[in-house]
């Protein structure tokens, strides 16, 4: 899975910290998320999405490995 968060962040000026804060986990998980090492749950993508206003196949798209 491929995604565009750090793309999303920088469209609304938050940090990693800030986002983590505003979906409850840790920097590092959004850390994690970026780099492509964690695949958020459901719940976590539906947080990500009311955060940047969009849905959540706007910014996290399947890889052809996957």
């Amino acid at each position: 899975m491929e995604n565009t968060i750090k793309v999303e962040r920088a469209i609304l000026s938050i940090t990693q910290g800030d986002l983590a804060d505003k979906i409850g986990v840790s920097r590092q998980t959004i850390n994690s998320i970026e780099a492509n090492r964690y695949v958020p749950s459901t719940v976590l993508a539906l947080k990500l999405s009311e955060i940047f206003g969009k849905p959540v196949n706007a910014f996290f798209k399947l890889s052809s490995n996957d």
